[in-house]
């Protein structure tokens, strides 16, 4: 049985044997050169004609083309470990994979297709990303993980928002699709990085395991889970923007306080932990701006909604993926220097996007695109850098 298994394994493409290879190389890819594709078009160098409009394409694209590949990439590999199942692989990948290109090309190059036809192709991919997901979880009875079904179901709605916020020419409509699915995905963010950075932070530096404070960790994620809630039902133009500020401050301090007691400053020899907590940082920092923007400071909406978007997902996305592609292709957690170039371009990219419309003198465009190119430069080492290791099989024989 044990030899059939290796023959088994022996037979299949590396790429399809867990989800985060193909999941990873194409959405880093896919990452750098949308943006890449949003910047020439920003400029004016070239004429985009995606379905709906380049702004909707730009929005979308990057929650839900780029931000959930790579959630599903993670889920779908870590799975394998939570659960004690082989998780996603072969056939049942490749379908997952091909519908998730297909929604790609069509929100690119759809533009004269039924908008019915291209919101059903993209959204597809989250369900049956739920479906393989809830299949691994309850056949180990792994109840502990269960609610990541219901948070990748919440995430279609978002985008089937999305999608009729377009079709209907709502504007309000697709804010309200983006917006909820920028918070279910922080949420996430906050709920692995929870998890995971203590015990990285720990075996990375070589000392004792910071253990967790149950009534931070649950005031913290509480605290997000309402603010969620308060968009999803839209109840925030209710409430008065005092109140609103207070509750944004108060989730961006214990969130502070929950990364901080990781003690930053002794990752900062470890390109991998140091990243980690920064991009984990991104996190408070964007509550703060939605608190001062409530308290009415001159903060846009654009603004606070980057530092959790370009800021948070662009620098723990890339971090996550450099991580988990070393550590589940057999190889140690040494990641290529390069790799520490990008992590500092990525983050570079966030700090100048969100400082461009008030700190920075000059062109706004060309910090865009300075941003920009930041971005697409460390997606792009990431993605070069990683293709040998997610396309060959493990140096150490074992599936995955």
């Amino acid at each position: 049985m044990q030899g059939g298994k290796i023959t088994d394994e022996a037979a299949l493409a590396p790429l399809l044997r867990q989800a985060f290879r193909p999941l990873f190389l194409l959405g880093g890819l896919f990452s750098a050169g949308a943006m890449l594709l949003w910047g020439l078009a920003l400029a004016g160098w070239i004429s985009l004609d995606p379905y709906q409009n380049v702004l909707f394409w730009h929005q979308h694209e990057m929650i839900f083309g780029f931000v959930a590949a790579i959630i599903v990439g993670f889920l779908l590999t870590a799975v394998q470990n939570w659960a004690g199942i082989r998780a996603t692989h072969g056939g049942e990948l490749l379908v997952l994979v091909l519908v998730w290109l297909g929604g790609r090309g069509l929100m690119l190059l759809g533009a004269g297709l039924p908008p019915a036809l291209v919101a059903a192709v993209d959204l597809a991919f989250l369900p049956l990303a739920a479906w393989y997901f809830g299949s691994i979880v309850l056949a180990a009875g792994n109840t502990r993980n269960l609610f990541f079904i219901p948070l990748l179901l919440l995430l279609m709605v978002c985008n089937g928002l999305m999608h009729a916020g377009a079709i209907l020419n709502r504007f309000e409509l697709v804010q309200y699709g983006s917006l909820n699915a920028i918070w279910l995905v922080t949420l996430v963010m906050a709920i692995v990085s929870g998890r995971v950075l203590p015990m990285f932070t720990a075996n990375g530096t070589g000392t004792t395991k910071m253990e967790p404070l149950i009534w931070l960790d649950r005031a913290a994620l509480g605290c997000l889970w309402l603010i969620f809630a308060l968009h999803f039902l839209a109840l925030t133009p209710r409430l008065p923007p005092t109140l609103l500020a207070l509750l944004f401050a108060l989730a961006a301090l214990l969130h502070l306080l929950r990364i901080l007691r990781l003690r930053f400053w002794i990752t900062l020899r470890v390109p991998l932990l140091w990243s980690l907590h920064a991009a984990a940082l991104f996190i408070p920092f964007g509550l703060a701006l939605f608190a001062a923007r409530y308290a009415g400071l001159p903060v846009t909406h654009s603004t606070a909604v980057h530092a959790l978007t370009a800021g948070a997902m662009g620098s723990m996305i890339l971090s996550m993926m450099a991580r988990v592609s070393l550590g589940h292709t057999g190889r140690p957690l040494q990641p290529h220097p390069l790799m520490t170039l990008a992590f500092a371009l990525v983050i570079g990219a966030a700090v100048l996007r969100l400082a461009a419309p008030s700190l920075l003198s000059g062109s706004l465009t060309t910090w865009y695109l300075l941003a920009i190119g930041a971005w697409v430069l460390a997606y792009l080492a990431y993605s070069l850098l990683y293709l040998p290791l997610l396309t060959r099989p493990r140096p150490d024989g074992r599936p995955g």
